[in-house]
């Protein structure tokens, strides 16, 4: 793949965009803020034929878009909850996901609720109804069972194969559900980036909007501090849970959600989600996700948080503990500090609904648009971003009286998409196809000049030197950071960012895009 493919993005790339902005102004859509949805909305508006500018102050997925779950859920919690809207859109966004536009990036997994002591028959029968209600949500998304199996009851020895660390006392079976689950998120919104480039998206990282109203903003470059006034016939704010910054009408009520990072031999081989309830509540767990790279993911919390947003959210002491201690009930061992790799959390940006419990506040997005035609778009969940891109435009089209042709995100793939068999015939380890889809062959072949290239970079770190070059060459990676953090997520063990950090450096040192 040539660094001038459409779809690369790289700093030379960045530098010629940044040069030719006043020539360009005004755009269409100027978007702010490069998550997940931010990268949705430059993507619809690129493929309907506008143009397009993405101004981002970090990096694409610097904010809670790479902190998630790393799920694709279909609604089942809010069905719970008697949000019957929001969980079919959940069901057919998913849908959308696995079949469609990045089934290289999402895969089924299952989810196993041990029927250990502590859930009663009561409780069982009420999971039990959820799943099936689940595979309802699946069918009316139009969803194949061959996508997404039904769910179903399983033998004491189907637990013990798919989670070997279960306690065995006591145990009585178990209750399996399935849902999608993401290589990685930041990667879907590294796709989407660079998917939205390909159809002319000017993908602007470290530039940060000042004086944003809806009719422009100023753009300044965090890297030189120029200044560059861009008009734009549409704004959208983006930007999730720092969007009242630029709204000052918005009013958000953010929640803390933190995950742990453990090796995947604390759990043995797991194969499933595994799910614990949570004590006291209804419909409330703690899972642990098998992960990429012989990591497992255990989550989640729901904090509330006050104060000044920081740009990246801390666990805290007592998330740790509660984590630890709820799926420490459901195995045969409990899992200790010691068993910590990292942790993660993210900012959920909820609007403001006056009262009640933030675990409680509905995850439905908002478009808002104020009165000099700013549009913003909060809440949600990443697996809703396409529809809320699509809904924020159509607000900014109706208001701006730009005419443009008809969304095509349902059905368009992104970079790397194929189907299985597509995928099954590419010629490169499964680890890249999970990571790159179509294109891993070309991460390898764009680096075959480079002595040691599809080897580890170092001892336990499976990540090679040909995904850090093939980040910096296409994906739009500028530092150690963006490549450590956001291209590869070696930084969500400490100790594996520590030892990587010396190749990184070294290869961005000889680089050349």
């Amino acid at each position: 793949m040539s660094g001038t493919h459409p779809s690369s993005l790289n700093a030379a790339r960045r530098a010629r965009e940044l040069a030719e902005l006043p020539r360009e102004s005004p755009v269409d859509v100027l978007v702010i803020g490069g998550g997940v949805t931010g990268t949705g909305v430059a993507l619809d508006a690129a493929s309907r034929g506008l143009s397009v500018v993405l101004a981002e102050k970090h990096d694409v997925a610097f904010g809670t878009s790479r902190w998630s779950s790393k799920l694709v859920h279909g609604g089942l919690r809010y069905l719970a909850s008697g949000s019957v809207g929001i969980a079919h859109e959940s069901a057919v966004e998913r849908g959308i996901l696995l079949t469609r536009t990045a089934p290289h990036l999402v895969r089924p997994l299952p989810q196993l609720v041990p029927l250990l002591p502590r859930v009663s028959g009561s409780a069982a029968a009420l999971v039990r109804a959820g799943f099936a209600a689940g595979d309802l949500l699946r069918l009316s998304a139009r969803t194949s069972h061959q996508s997404l199996p039904r769910s179903r009851r399983v033998t004491r020895a189907e637990v013990q194969r798919l989670a070997p660390t279960v306690r065995a006392e006591g145990l009585r079976g178990g209750l399996l559900g399935w849902d999608g689950q993401l290589t990685d998120d930041a990667r879907l919104v590294v796709a989407l980036a660079r998917t939205a480039a390909a159809h002319g998206a000017r993908v602007l990282t470290r530039c940060a909007a000042e004086d944003v109203t809806g009719g422009g903003a100023v753009l300044r470059d965090q890297l030189t501090g120029e200044a560059t006034q861009v008009d734009a016939r549409m704004v959208v704010n983006a930007t999730g849970v720092w969007a009242g910054g630029l709204a000052p009408g918005v009013s958000l009520r953010p929640s803390r959600g933190t995950h742990l990072v453990l090796p995947r031999e604390a759990f043995g081989e797991l194969a499933s989600g595994l799910m614990t309830p949570v004590p006291g509540e209804r419909n409330r767990f703690v899972f642990a996700l098998p992960a990429s790279d012989d990591r497992v993911y255990v989550g989640l919390t729901d904090e509330e948080t006050s104060g000044e947003i920081p740009d990246v959210p801390r666990a805290s002491e007592s998330e740790i503990d509660f984590l630890l201690e709820t799926i420490s009930t459901a195995l045969r061992a409990p899992l200790t500090r010691r068993d910590v790799l990292g942790t993660y959390s993210g900012l959920r940006p909820l609007l403001d609904s006056g009262n009640g419990r933030s675990a409680d506040v509905s995850r439905e997005h908002a478009v808002l648009t104020a009165p000099d035609g700013l549009v913003t778009v909060v809440g949600g969940k990443l697996t809703t971003y396409r529809r809320m891109a699509e809904d924020a435009l159509d607000a900014a089209l109706a208001r701006s009286g730009v005419m443009a042709g008809p969304c095509r995100t349902r059905r368009l793939p992104l970079v790397g998409a194929g189907n299985r068999a597509e995928l099954a015939g590419v010629d490169a380890p499964d680890r890249l196809v999970r990571r790159y889809g179509t294109e891993a062959a070309a991460v390898l072949d764009g680096a075959a000049c480079e002595p040691g290239a599809a080897e580890p970079i170092a001892d336990g770190i499976p990540v090679t030197r040909a995904e850090l070059l093939f980040g910096l060459r296409h994906e739009g990676a500028l530092d150690e950071s963006d490549l450590v953090d956001r291209r590869t997520r070696i930084g969500l063990s400490t100790a594996d960012r520590e030892r990587a950090l010396p190749a990184v450096t070294e290869t961005l040192g000889r680089v050349r895009v």
